[in-house]
């Protein structure tokens, strides 16, 4: 029996598709490419689709976890809302190490030096458990008082606290947890890190309805149960990035013999995390005192934000894996002496970037508050956070494009930059803003919203200007 000969144009379609098939599953699995030399293209790919699938799950989450939260009420929601301002300076050295350690192996990676890469990672997480512990003596034996002094009801101060002791005192997790897959993707093996993140919150989504609401022989926890589903999930997700670290992932591989303290490099690690840790620190704390601010406002005011402030985090996850990805191109691109790829790879992803955030603006604008009451029927959180989710959706975009930037100057190791940008914006500027706007002048919530705007929309489009006079090229880690 004969066959009709295929066409050109139906061969090309196929062998296209064929081709986004293999390369989507190259990304999920890894690859050993070097991303100095592959198409510019082919190397977003291959780290963003991970990079974004891992935080969109980190995110799924987030939102989830919420949303069972909810059910216990407004308090409950408070006391995730008002514990998470302290868990962001947590997250805030997490992630300004974070930052230092993709750029440090990145740019090893790029210089292939492999062995220095290995000892990088190992003197990271070194530092990541020193910083862990005193911060885990004061959440556990000050929860109480730590949710006082944040302006909370009676409820999350008696029933509450032992949600702050979990979290605050497993905070190690959450270190290692940022660390360890900041090296991965440093060194390319961003497969890597999201299929932690797929088991760290796989076992998160599972395990947090059963320990709050109960099941079999397992008493109800309440809000303590969100807590300690979240550990173990996190906690199996260490457990993973330990053993594929030490048995080797695509791009690097720790050997028993490097678990030594190796002054100059655990110093150079510590001198370059310090401006990401202060970038981090002073937006978390900005929105510390945010919280504080609406904290005085009332517990709706606190839930309607903590809920709105979720999903935002769950649609920007993508757009930061994406932005992670600059990060990564501009460290290796750096070190194999190619300024030029990096910073194409920055204005590539940035592109990508701006037209998912202003899709995601547009869902905003229309469905306030139908999102917000996907998470709880109480009109006045709806009312709350229904308007900060409006308000957000006219200037989203920016966002994309201040994420790429941010990420372009730390994958470069040039993390004071954003650092000197964030203090202006978020202390001289955000939280005066908030408190004339929201209290002075009697706008309560609204003013909180119209003052992140303000400063966000600011702070968004001076980066990315500073980053295209291209100063960050000339940095050495």
């Amino acid at each position: 029996m004969s066959t009709e000969p295929q066409s050109p144009v139906a061969q090309a379609g196929a062998d296209a598709s064929h081709s986004l098939w293999s390369e989507l599953r190259d990304a999920i699995r890894g690859t050993n490419a070097d991303y100095t030399k592959i198409p510019l293209r082919r190397a977003v790919f291959l780290l963003a689709v991970p990079m974004v699938l891992e935080l969109v799950l980190e995110s799924t989450f987030a939102v989830v976890d919420i949303w069972f939260v909810a059910k216990l009420g407004p308090s409950a929601v408070a006391t995730v809302g008002l514990t998470e301002t302290y868990l962001f300076l947590i997250y805030s050295i997490a992630m300004g190490l974070a930052m230092s350690v993709t750029a440090v192996v990145a740019r090893r990676i790029g210089e292939n030096r492999r062995e220095d890469a290995a000892i990088s990672a190992v003197q990271a997480i070194f530092i990541a458990l020193l910083v862990s512990v005193p911060f885990a003596v004061i959440g556990i034996v000050w929860a109480k008082d730590l949710l006082r002094l944040m302006g909370a009801d009676a409820w999350s101060i008696e029933h509450g606290y032992r949600y702050t002791q979990w979290m605050l005192g497993g905070n190690a997790i959450i270190m290692l947890l940022f660390v360890i897959n900041a090296i991965f993707r440093g060194a390319g093996d961003a497969a890597i890190a999201m299929r932690v993140l797929w088991l760290a919150n796989g076992l998160n989504i599972v395990l947090c309805p059963l320990l709050i609401f109960g099941f079999g022989p397992v008493p109800a926890l309440g809000i303590e149960g969100a807590a300690i589903a979240t550990n173990i999930g996190r906690g199996a997700g260490v457990a993973l990035q330990l053993y594929v670290l030490f048995h080797g992932g695509k791009h690097i591989r720790v050997a028993w013999s490097q678990l030594a303290v190796h002054g100059a490099v655990l110093w150079n690690i510590v001198r370059t995390s310090l401006g990401g840790i202060g970038q981090m620190i002073v937006s978390m704390t900005s929105w510390i005192f945010l919280m504080r601010i609406l904290s005085s406002i009332g517990s709706e005011a606190v839930a309607g934000a903590t809920i709105a402030i979720r999903i935002m985090m769950f649609t920007l996850m993508p757009a930061w894996g994406m932005s992670n990805a600059a990060a990564t191109l501009v460290g290796q691109n750096l070190g194999a002496q190619q300024p030029e790829r990096a910073e194409a790879a920055v204005w590539h992803i940035g592109w990508y970037n701006m037209a998912f955030t202003m899709a995601i603006s547009v869902v905003f604008f229309f469905f306030h508050h139908d999102l917000i009451a996907l998470f709880t029927n109480d009109a006045k959180v709806i009312d709350v956070g229904g308007q900060w989710l409006q308000i957000l959706s006219y200037s989203y975009f920016v966002y994309g494009w201040w994420m790429v930037s941010v990420q372009a100057f730390n994958g470069a190791g040039d993390t004071m930059t954003p650092t000197k940008i964030n203090v202006v914006f978020f202390w001289l500027i955000q939280i005066p803003l908030a408190y004339v706007l929201a209290v002075s002048m009697g706008w309560q919530e609204l003013g909180v919203f119209w003052a992140v705007f303000v400063s966000e929309t600011s702070v968004g489009l001076f980066t990315l200007w500073l980053f295209s006079r291209g100063k960050w090229k000339t940095m050495k880690v």
